[in-house]
């Protein structure tokens, strides 16, 4: 495992870097969802949300159905955080390559995969998915994002780097979100929005209107592109963060340090004009070799909304 200084092409993002070491994300991501950054997935109707670690479980079982991948696949964890979601797939039976571009996530995902001894069944780099360099074309039977493409600065640049290094006929799956036209919304819901992006490092999700990820992903090669709409699915937690940060984020609003305390912000504003943005999984495949000639009839998106 090479250390942490011996770094490949990174793509810089000072500001996800910032947002990362605060000390509000720091703690907060810890003490809320022990140390996990991804939403959990409950019964549509439900509303009590606990236990949070059983719902950030049955999300992480979702994203194994969404992938399709049989026991024994290799698969890539781009953006894993500290490993988590790589450890509970590794656990499930998948081999899990994660990779992050932030050092005190590498540092803790390592720790947290020797705790829990799966050395080798899962291995964790420094790398970002836009320059996926140190990985060779189909490298991988598939990959994934958990909340994580959202980060991206080059989204198209990604998806191609993703579209090279999984095998013909593997998977993608991607938990992230999209928005209506904002334009067709009350102004200060598209302001909100732009600013929670803003604070927290999220310029992908500011182009994501309603079809432009599976635009992208359609660009870049994939095929059987489907999306599935879960916001339904993470409501009670969504109301846990809004009522967490109800009295927090009137005090940081009066102050007017929104700017500085982007969860607080996120999870309060996030709630009140969540009707404008939808918690999605789009899945794709790339096409085996030859499965697709110049003279056939190009494939047909699918799209479940």
């Amino acid at each position: 495992m090479p250390p942490i200084d011996e770094q490949p092409l990174i793509n810089e993002n000072q500001p996800l870097q910032r947002y990362y070491g605060t000390l509000e994300s720091r703690i907060g991501y810890r003490l809320v969802l022990g140390g996990t950054r991804h939403f959990g997935f409950y019964t549509p109707g439900s509303y009590w949300p606990f236990p949070i670690g059983s719902a950030l479980r049955a999300m992480e079982d979702h994203l194994i159905e969404s992938l399709g991948l049989e026991q024994g696949s290799k698969v890539l964890d781009a953006g894993c955080g500290v490993g988590h979601v790589a450890i509970h797939l590794a656990k499930k039976g998948y081999c899990v390559q994660g990779i992050d571009v932030v050092d005190h996530h590498i540092v803790k995902a390592r720790r947290n995969v020797e705790a829990e001894g799966l050395q080798g069944i899962v291995t964790v780099t420094k790398g970002d998915y836009h320059h996926l360099n140190a990985f060779a074309d189909g490298s991988f039977d598939g990959a994934y994002t958990m909340e994580t493409f959202v980060h991206a600065t080059q989204p198209e640049v990604a998806a191609a780097e993703f579209f090279r290094v999984i095998r013909p006929g593997g998977s993608l799956a991607m938990y992230e979100y999209d928005h209506v036209d904002f334009s067709n919304e009350e102004k200060w819901v598209g302001k909100s929005w732009a600013e929670i992006n803003k604070y927290t490092a999220m310029p992908a999700n500011d182009r994501f209107k309603q079809g432009v990820l599976e635009d992208i992903l359609e660009e870049a090669g994939f095929e059987e592109v489907v999306v599935r709409d879960l916001s339904d699915n993470i409501v009670p937690m969504m109301r846990f963060f809004y009522i967490l940060a109800f009295i927090p984020y009137m005090i940081i609003a009066f102050l007017g340090l929104k700017h500085m305390f982007a969860n607080t912000v996120a999870g309060y504003e996030g709630y009140v004009y969540r009707d404008a943005v939808r918690y999605i999984v789009v899945s794709a495949r790339k096409p085996l070799v030859g499965e697709i000639s110049g003279g056939e009839e190009a494939p047909v998106r699918k799209r479940d909304y």
